[in-house]
């Protein structure tokens, strides 16, 4: 305001200025009138020059406020055009969410894949057909497959699987340089668990084999674990007087006290005794399955020594195969399956009832002839080859458990 009213007073000023002279060369009456008019001209006059100086005043603040709102409008469209570049960049931003949730679940699977193996499921899988077979021998009548019965089958798995992970870690931790050469895929041997992580996983499930089979109270089962751990433990560890696998008909009577006699035993008194509350017996049952998997056992027990051959060799493990030849341990591990396969028949044939000779006697006369067909394809100077033989033989197996649980 100041700087307009500096603009507009010597205007004003030099209006009025001049209405004076004008007024004093006229008479009075028409200086009057003449002055009114001036005087109304000039007001008027005045009134719009303030007017404009007062818009002219105005217009920088109107102009600053122009360019603010476009300033404002600039910085909208900035900021507009700021948030539909940051639409499209979210999945970028979320990018390292998806990748890290990708690197979790791959890390998970690669774990759970390296316990898969360090656990040889295989074993496992046999480990819980022989405890269900074992167990239906103990069946009288079909009221006795009750819930009892499956919560008692549940008790004597679930321990044995424990001991038989650890069992397979300690065998791990001591075979690491052989594994290297025969079973590098494994997770010890080839790097995926330190061989401190073996270690503490391999406790752990033995001291969770032992608390289970303490809780059960079982004294067949209580009995299994002693046995077998012990034996195995014997079999793989490296000290004086023990580490059993270099001698070959030790190691073979290891896999017999184990699968021939600990485990079906064991499974069929658990049940018998404890679950069932019947005195214990021996059924002639029972009896076929022990001489069934001794011969079993006893081919198992070469036949797993076939591919190791290489890696025996160099770390000095004087298996039947390296001193005998692989040919040669491989008919006699086909004779002891056949010769198996031979008590089933005969298990089958003498039974009293016809639904189990024809089941039992068909059925074992199938899987000897499979055998035999598969053994003749076998090239023994491939080691994928016989490692496939000795998968094959579990699968045999397998199927010979859903047979003997039928023999009465």
């Amino acid at each position: 305001m100041d700087s307009g009213l500096a603009i507009s007073s010597p205007k004003a000023y030099s209006v009025t200025t001049g209405g004076n002279l004008w007024r004093s060369k006229h008479s009075t009456k028409n200086i009057y009138y003449a002055s009114s008019c001036v005087s109304k001209a000039s007001e008027h006059k005045r009134k719009n020059q303030i007017e404009y100086n007062v818009l002219r005043l105005q217009q920088p603040s109107l102009d600053h406020h122009y360019k603010c709102t476009g300033g404002e409008s600039t910085y909208q469209k900035c900021n507009r055009k700021y948030v539909v570049k940051a639409v499209p960049k979210q999945p970028f931003d979320l990018e390292p969410h998806a990748s890290n949730l990708k690197n979790i679940l791959y890390s998970v699977k690669k774990l759970l894949a390296a316990f898969y193996y360090f656990s040889y499921p295989y074993t496992m899988i046999g480990i819980t057909l022989c405890a269900f077979s074992s167990s239906l021998l103990a069946v009288e009548k079909l009221s006795d497959i009750s819930l009892s019965f499956f919560i008692g089958v549940l008790q004597a798995v679930l321990p044995q699987l424990f001991i038989e992970i650890y069992l397979s870690g300690v065998n791990q931790l001591y075979d690491l340089e052989i594994d290297k050469i025969n079973k590098p895929h494994l997770p010890i041997a080839s790097g995926q668990f330190s061989f401190k992580t073996g270690v503490i996983v391999s406790a752990s499930f033995l001291a969770l084999s032992v608390g289970f089979t303490w809780i059960t109270g079982s004294w067949p089962l209580i009995w299994n674990l002693i046995v077998i751990s012990s034996t195995w433990t014997a079999y793989s560890i490296d000290v004086p007087l023990l580490r059993w696998k270099r001698y070959p008909l030790v190691a073979a009577m290891c896999m017999v006290s184990t699968w021939a006699f600990a485990l079906p035993i064991s499974f069929f008194h658990h049940m018998q005794t404890v679950v069932l509350k019947r005195p214990i017996s021996f059924p002639r049952s029972l009896t076929f399955v022990v001489a069934f998997m001794t011969f079993y056992s006893m081919g198992l027990a070469l036949s797993k020594d076939i591919p190791d051959v290489e890696g025996d060799k160099e770390h000095g493990i004087n298996s039947l195969s390296v001193r005998l030849g692989q040919k040669r341990v491989f008919w006699i591990c086909v004779f002891l399956f056949e010769m198996a396969f031979g008590v089933g028949l005969l298990a089958g044939a003498s039974s009293s009832y016809l639904h189990t000779k024809i089941v039992t006697g068909l059925g074992n006369v199938v899987l000897a002839s499979i055998l035999l067909y598969q053994a003749k394809s076998v090239d023994l100077n491939n080691k994928a080859s016989t490692g496939f033989f000795y998968m094959f033989i579990w699968k045999l197996l397998y199927a010979a458990f859903f047979l003997m649980a039928l023999i009465r």
